[in-house]
């Protein structure tokens, strides 16, 4: 069957989730390569990944191309599900032989939920790689692949047991000659990476056992899985020779540097290449390990601090310290690696004086750059029964606006919606108008007239999502002073 594997369009400057983090559209725009479409598009010759946010395709024109297909692959996601099904109807409606999969963390934790959609035919929980494969070429029907829920045509459901996870990744196609046959390169953009830059992953899955993380606990799972180091050198040069002009490949493992000795490994053998890598990193990592990945080339790290109360971190299991978090950024800045900090606001036992430490915390450590959003209780997380189990979450409100920017759906005793997204403001406010931080930009854009006209595209960008936030906390504010007050027995 020719085959589409697509990335859909939905809110502008929103990429889906399919290989992102973030679960909405960003306060600077941002693109993250499909990863999770390209592998088994590379095992289908004639098939092709339309990544449409990041290649600006619209939704008409994603509709008229899908007439040219015989099976679309849709990776959807929570934010952008409603709009996925409507597009799947679209296209239906052009072309009825069409056959449409979801796939992507929604499909997995509700499944008789998303196939109540008439437009979808069938879907593949977690990693869906060789059963897409299987199904497109003729190979094996949906009763016969692991992991595929479809329906009947009396209307019931069928659920295949789950086939366990992808264990040999080197016997995976390189996504890079996707990237190369499908995409284009430099339309992928991330503030705080070089451009333009390629990512792949180096392993499957996450062993840490963070309650909000959404990916591990809907998708990849959390046992780790690791391609050879010869592998992944072998498909970092083919990336350095077959994309001119390339600046840096991004490992975008949920953890690269897991274990010290496979680190190390790793980094002995991309020494040769002499080339930029920049990767995500948890604060457990060792100075021994930051030292081997200097020397390899590494430049940045993607590190999630969360919080800088030490309560929180314990209440999202996150396997990590605030001493440690401290011992790490030090030993980063010592070797001169450049560290850009997550933080979240809204994790289990949130309040305003955890905000507070977080915020301290972070301006102590004085990354390089910071993301700060709004916790985000997925369905299918830990993280979304504690917030359900304890009345916490508010099921009918969006986490997104309708433009997809980020919004509270969840409340905690003291800190209602309005208060949660100002503190993500007074957040970015505080750590950004330090004179420090103020002249790492300065000096940034006085010796470099690229990256002057980056950050005054992205300042633009963040003031205009910036004037929506205050008008939603002071709209959120009138609504909580008119509203009646409760009244007593």
């Amino acid at each position: 069957m020719k085959t589409l594997f697509l990335n859909p369009p939905s809110f502008e400057g929103f990429d889906g989730g399919a290989g992102s983090r973030w679960p909405a559209t960003r306060e600077i725009e941002s693109y993250w390569y499909p990863v999770w479409l390209c592998y088994p598009a590379g095992l289908l010759p004639d098939s092709k990944v339309l990544d449409a946010p990041s290649h600006k395709v619209t939704i008409p024109q994603t509709v008229e191309m899908a007439k040219d297909f015989e099976l679309v692959v849709l990776f959807t996601s929570t934010p952008g599900f409603h709009v996925d099904v409507r597009m799947a109807q679209m296209m239906k409606d052009a072309n009825p032989k069409l056959k449409v999969c979801f796939v992507g963390p929604p499909v997995t934790i509700e499944p008789e939920t998303v196939l109540g959609h008439s437009a979808i035919d069938f879907i593949i929980r977690r990693e869906f790689d060789y059963q897409i494969v299987a199904y497109a070429k003729g190979e094996k029907t949906l009763d016969e692949l692991p992991g595929v829920s479809y329906r009947r045509p009396d209307g019931t459901f069928v659920h295949n047991p789950e086939g366990g996870y992808i264990e040999q990744l080197d016997e995976l196609p390189w996504v890079t000659k996707t990237y190369k046959r499908d995409l284009d390169f430099r339309r992928y953009n991330v503030p705080f990476l070089k451009h333009p830059y390629i990512a792949l992953y180096t392993s499957r899955g996450c062993p840490a056992m963070c309650t909000f993380c959404l990916w591990p606990q809907t998708h990849s799972g959390h046992r780790w899985r690791l391609r050879s180091a010869d592998d992944v050198v072998a498909e970092c040069k083919y990336a350095i020779e077959n994309f001119p002009g390339l600046q840096e490949i991004f490992f975008d493992d949920d953890t690269f540097n897991y274990k010290r000795e496979r680190t190390i490994e790793l980094c002995k053998k991309l020494e040769k290449l002499n080339f930029t890598f920049s990767c995500t990193s948890r604060v457990t990592t060792d100075e021994d390990t930051l030292k081997a990945m200097k020397a390899a080339g590494f430049r940045l790290l993607i590190v999630g601090f969360e919080s800088g109360d030490q309560q929180v971190l314990k209440n999202i299991k996150k396997g990590a310290t605030v001493d440690m978090a401290r011992r790490f950024a030090k030993n980063a800045h010592k070797l001169g690696l450049t560290i850009h900090g997550d933080f979240i606001i809204g994790l289990p036992g949130e309040t305003r004086e955890s905000v507070r430490k977080t915020i301290d915390f972070a301006k102590e450590l004085d990354c390089e750059t910071i993301q700060v959003s709004l916790a985000a209780p997925y369905p299918g997380t830990e993280f979304y029964d504690y917030a359900k189990k304890n009345n916490l979450i508010q099921i009918d409100v969006s986490m997104t606006d309708d433009v997809g920017h980020q919004l509270p759906n969840l409340i905690y005793p003291g800190l209602d919606r309005s208060e949660l997204v100002n503190w993500v403001e007074r957040f970015y406010d505080e750590y950004y108008f330090r004179p420090k931080a103020i002249w790492r930009i300065v000096r940034k854009s006085i010796f470099n007239n690229a990256e002057r006209k980056r950050l005054y595209k992205e300042a633009r960008e963040y003031l205009a999502l910036r004037s929506k936030r205050q008008k939603f906390v002071a709209d959120e504010r009138r609504h909580s002073a008119s509203a009646p007050a409760a009244s007593g027995d």
